[in-house]
């Protein structure tokens, strides 16, 4: 398919950034739609699971990995790198609740948890 056919294809998408790509009209990354493709799941099952997107919005995201394969694949890396050091770094910095929950937990496990309903009999 020529640069030209892409190019028509990218009209289906909103370019917020070099690491975001959406489709129009909706919240929901082209990366999201072609996880699901490259998984097996069909462009049917697709639309149930993202009831905000249109058969013609999955099938123009699918047509356009497979017009420039290498393009997207390249931004598919990007998204994933930038979502595991974003992970990564919040399992260094947890936020104040994520701390407090992970304590929490911990003492439930240990039985120590005054507000555990068994801990106040």
């Amino acid at each position: 398919m020529g640069r030209k056919k892409v190019t028509e294809f990218e009209s289906y998408f909103e370019f917020v950034g070099e690491d975001a790509i959406r489709i129009v009209g909706t919240r929901v990354g082209i990366e999201t739609v072609l996880r699901d493709y490259q998984e097996g799941t069909s462009p049917e099952e697709i639309v149930l699971r993202y009831p905000t997107l249109s058969l013609e919005q999955v099938h123009a995201t699918i047509t356009y990995y497979l017009a420039d394969r290498e393009k997207v694949e390249a931004y598919l890396e990007r998204v994933r790198k930038r979502r595991e050091e974003a992970w990564e770094e919040q399992q260094r910095h947890p936020s104040e609740f994520v701390r407090l929950l992970r304590d929490r937990l911990e003492r439930q496990r240990q039985g120590m948890d005054p507000g555990h309903p068994l801990q106040e009999e």
